[in-house]
């Protein structure tokens, strides 16, 4: 009996299964054939081979082959290789930096289209191509793709477009990368920020510089963003060059007097735009001032006062700025001395030279360490030109102050004295 129900069992088992198996073929000849064009492009995908001939379009575009590198993308896409990310990078480098935007502006759309994610190194080597090439439009292009594709790359690569168009007066571009910004809700960093200053300072006008500053002030929330030293000159050179000296002194004071990270930069900036106006009690009010503060004067400090004495005729006072310069053991550079020699040269008073330079090292080798934005509001002396000219094409190398002063009497004895051709 239990063999009968064994065997029964088993040849059921097999029935069942038996007509599992019919019901499974059925099914699939009952399902439509798969079209040829999937076949053939899965047999085709398969071929594909992701290459990196990196190395090779570096070496080419080393060699400024750019057309050869062209040959290899071409001959790549033909031969059913795929380019990997490198590859594209150096394609895309190579064509910028020779010269050739539409096939550049091919791969990155390439690149965008694809699943690669462009790196910050790669957009920043694109962006110095273009730069040099001049092409700004393709900067703001590659801003705009980021924006809408990678937005999480977009404040870095804003302030690789910004400092690009700083640098080269793009004030409009300029202008839309940072109204992006602001649509995004995105602040400035301070690169960005100082570039857009330093924009303004040296491009723009004085309003629209006061504009940017202001915005970006306000932006910044209270210190978020520092500006830099150098932006700082260039915003003072803007308001010297236009004999903005008011304003200058409210944007001193704006910044910020007490600033050490600036030294005496911000003090002697305020002290100049007196010494320019040639307001000599408010000149020596502020050098009170500035001491007060605990700042120490320095050789631009005291050469701003000698310049500003030496062409009002104030020779006590300039008497007593050498003396106080002496005192501090502060040493005179070449606008010192010009300072002394075109106070007494001008008023005819050369012989009583003698008198001052008995204090002061006149064997030193000439140098000038004054801070060139006093140049920008009070110009160089009659000496201090003559003596840059003598230093620049004179035939020595050994110059020194007392020969310097004596070509320079001898050069103003012959220009004085007339000479009469019978």
């Amino acid at each position: 009996m239990a063999s009968l129900l064994k065997t029964g069992l088993i040849q059921s088992h097999h029935l069942s299964s038996r007509t599992h198996r019919i019901k499974l073929l059925s099914r699939s000849t009952d399902l439509p054939t798969p079209p040829i064009s999937r076949k053939l492009s899965r047999g085709s995908s398969r071929k594909i081979k992701v290459v990196d001939y990196a190395p090779l379009i570096e070496s080419l575009n080393r060699r400024r082959l750019p057309d050869q590198a062209h040959d290899v993308f071409i001959q790549m896409k033909s031969d059913n290789l795929l380019p990997n990310y490198r590859t594209l990078s150096a394609l895309m480098l190579c064509f910028a930096q020779n010269g050739s935007v539409p096939r550049a502006r091919a791969i990155w759309e390439e690149i965008l289209n694809s699943s690669f994610v462009p790196d910050l190194v790669t957009i920043s080597k694109l962006v110095s191509a273009y730069e040099k090439i001049g092409c700004f439009d393709e900067v703001a292009k590659i801003t705009k793709d980021v924006s809408a594709r990678h937005p999480n790359l977009l404040r870095v690569v804003s302030s690789l477009a910004i400092s690009c168009f700083g640098k080269n007066g793009q004030l409009e571009l300029m202008d839309d990368v940072v109204d992006e910004l602001e649509s995004k809700g995105i602040s400035l960093d301070s690169t960005a920020a100082n570039a857009v200053i330093r924009c303004y300072s040296v491009f723009g006008t004085l309003e629209k510089m006061e504009q940017a500053y202001g915005r970006i002030k306000k932006k910044s929330g209270g210190g978020a963003v520092m500006i830099e030293e150098g932006v700082i000159r260039c915003l003072l050179v803007a308001y010297l060059k236009r004999k903005k000296f008011y304003r200058l002194r409210e944007f001193c004071s704006d910044v910020g007097l007490g600033r050490r990270d600036l030294g005496n930069l911000l003090w002697n900036s305020v002290i100049l735009s007196y010494a320019a106006d040639f307001k000599m009690k408010s000149l020596q009010r502020e050098f009170i001032g500035m001491r007060g503060a605990g700042f120490s004067p320095d050789l631009t400090t005291f050469n701003i006062r000698a310049l500003a004495f030496s062409r009002m005729a104030l020779f006590w006072d300039l008497h007593l700025t050498l003396e106080h310069m002496r005192r501090l053991e502060i040493v005179p550079d070449l606008v010192t001395f010009g300072c002394v020699v075109d106070a007494y040269v001008d008023r005819r008073l050369a012989r009583n030279l003698e008198f001052v330079y008995n204090r002061m090292n006149l064997d030193d080798s000439p140098v000038v360490l004054t801070d060139p934005l006093v140049f920008e509001a009070l110009g160089k002396g009659d000496f201090h030109l003559s003596s840059e000219a003598v230093l620049e094409f004179g035939r020595r190398s050994n110059w020194t102050y007392r020969k310097l002063i004596g070509v320079y009497l001898k050069k103003k004895l012959r220009r004085d004295q007339v000479f009469w051709n019978y």
